[in-house]
Formats: C-alpha cells, structure tokens, sequence
C-alpha cells in the first residue's frame, strides 16, 4: 500500500509537523511512567485503526522491555490480570478519551475518579494531552494511509 500523502515533502505539514513533534516530546518527557504512555498511544491507534502508530508503539514499548503478552493484551486489557490498576485507569481513560462520539458524556466522572486515584495533576494533564495527541496523529495517519510495518525503533527521535 502506498501512502496518498507524504506528510516529509509538504511545505504546510513540514511547518505544522515540526511544533507537533516538540508537543509529542513535551508529553513523552512527562511524569507519567514510560511503560503506562506506550500502553496508552497503543490503545489509542487501536482504536482508531492507525496501523503505523500500532506498529511504532509496539515496536518501541518491547525495545524498552515490554513484554509480548502484555502487548498483546491491550486490546483486552480489562479481562487481563497483568496491567496494574494505575495502568487500567489509564487504558480505561484513553478509551473514553478516544470514543467521544461514542459516549456523549465523554470522560466519565467515574473513569476521571479512578485515574486521580493513581496520578497527580501533572500526570493527568500530560495523560489527556497524550490522548489528545495520539488522537491527532492517528487521523492524519488514518487519512493519508500511511502504510505499516517498517518502523524501527527511535526513528522519529
């Protein structure tokens, strides 16, 4: 599959990609753990169907030692026992976070609740930002059909 664009040699994606970049960095030099964010951006793309952020996260959660199972169960994190509570808050956010339009309430106050049980205010905000974020990217992504699978690791560092 070829990608319909190619968001490297577009003068307008070249200028709007640089600040998204700074912002991903922003977020991924946050408080929140390393493993709990490429667990989240991982969900996220699931659910939106961005083959090649599936594939970056993936590939960059096992390089810093991830284990396959653990990825592998994202998708059905609720009935796995190997994320912790802290994590399924977080996965359980994301989610709500992702499907907006799905539930008209959006986040719930409930799914809220349980996530300030496991992080602070700082980790809240950079949690919704990376959400957010992953959120965009996906689209563009989604969009452009940005094809999957040649990722290596640290390439877009």
């Amino acid at each position: 599959m070829d990608a319909r664009l190619d968001y490297f040699t577009s003068p307008t994606a070249g200028k709007a990609l640089k600040h998204l970049m700074s912002a991903g960095k922003a977020v991924k030099d946050s408080p929140v753990p390393a493993a709990t964010q490429e667990l989240v951006a991982l969900r996220v793309s699931q659910i939106n169907g961005c083959a090649v952020c599936i594939d970056m996260h993936t590939k960059e959660a096992a390089a810093a030692g991830e284990t396959a199972v653990r990825l592998n169960l994202v998708a059905a994190w609720r009935e796995a026992t190997v994320f912790t509570d802290a994590e399924r808050a977080a996965l359980h956010l994301a989610e709500e976070g992702t499907r907006v339009a799905d539930a008209a309430g959006g986040v719930s106050d409930e799914v809220w609740a349980a996530a300030a049980k496991h992080y602070d205010e700082e980790q809240l905000t950079a949690l919704a930002m990376l959400i957010s974020f992953m959120n965009m990217v996906n689209r563009l992504n989604v969009i452009a059909r940005q094809p999957a699978g040649s990722y290596e690791v640290g390439q877009f560092h």
